[in-house]
């Protein structure tokens, strides 16, 4: 019998996609619940994964509850593997009465307490029974919060590595010339979507120790709409040095043009995948 999972996510990325699709391949029963913008859907429909459109407004959305709920009772499934906050509160509530092993996708370092309620409906939850964490650095958090008796058991806790495919990134490096860069620019690259966590304001900061006439050029993209970071970009001597390209699918082609790699997270990171596609590429990363 063909082991049946029900995956919830809301960005799935090109390694989360190729895994859902070799899943498939290798004989497992699985169905992906997400937005239909999502950017790999049609390459899930090549692999022909099933998606179903979901895309919850909250960690407690009754509408999305309804939807999962009704397609747990609809069919019998071995596990739920949610890969986000909303996707695995609204998971476990709707999978109240329902024998579902549920299996959740931590990314991040931090953010997960005790003393937070919103905690208790995620990853501390009794009904999670696994959470992968997609770095050591994830799990060893997890594993080392303490309060009294409370804890997460060892076993609940694993870490598997995002799997790359260097045949993803064959592509030619994008042209930069339509960002107004000079071919004999030094380009510093960085592909974020701005959260106070990310740095971005620091990357910017850090071109003041640069020497104004040196030949580099800052090539931010990702969502940068931040008033606050426009500001800090304009008053930069670099200003018409820095530019934003904003969300771009092809991120990867456009980093193997750079001639440096930076993410400035100042917290939180587990495995960037800004920084893997850069060394596919051969983008040296800072």
């Amino acid at each position: 019998m063909k082991i049946a999972v029900l995956c919830i996510t809301s960005y799935s990325d090109r390694p989360e996609a190729e895994t859902f699709i070799g899943l498939r391949k290798a004989g497992v029963d699985i169905e992906v619940m997400c937005p239909s913008s999502t950017p790999h859907n049609v390459r899930l429909k090549e692999g022909e994964v099933p998606v179903i459109d979901l895309s919850p407004k909250g960690r407690v959305d009754f509408a999305a509850i309804r939807i999962i709920r009704d397609r747990l009772k609809g069919k019998r499934y071995d596990i739920l593997h949610t890969f986000n906050n909303r996707a695995l509160s609204n998971g476990i509530l709707a999978s109240c009465g329902v024998p579902v092993k549920i299996v959740a996708y931590r990314g991040i370092v931090g953010n997960v307490s005790f003393f937070n309620p919103g905690s208790w409906l995620t990853y501390l939850n009794p009904r999670v029974d696994r959470i992968v964490c997609v770095a050591n650095a994830v799990r060893d958090y997890l594993l080392s919060m303490r309060f009294l008796w409370l804890r997460i058991p060892r076993e609940k806790v694993i870490t598997i590595y995002k799997g790359h495919d260097l045949a993803w990134y064959r592509d030619q490096p994008a042209d930069l010339s339509g960002f107004d860069i000079p071919p004999d620019a030094f380009v510093v690259g960085c592909v974020a979507n701005m959260r106070p966590r990310k740095g971005i304001d620091v990357l910017i900061k850090s071109a003041e120790w640069l020497p104004e006439d040196a030949p580099v050029h800052f090539l931010l993209v990702g969502n940068m709409e931040s008033k606050k970071l426009r500001r800090k970009i304009a008053a930069s001597p670099f200003a018409d040095r820095i530019h934003i390209a904003g969300f771009r699918t092809d991120a990867p082609a456009l980093m193997a043009s750079c001639d440096l790699f930076v993410l400035p997270a100042l917290r939180r990171e587990g495995l960037p995948k800004g920084v893997i596609e850069a060394m596919a590429y051969g983008t040296p990363p800072v």
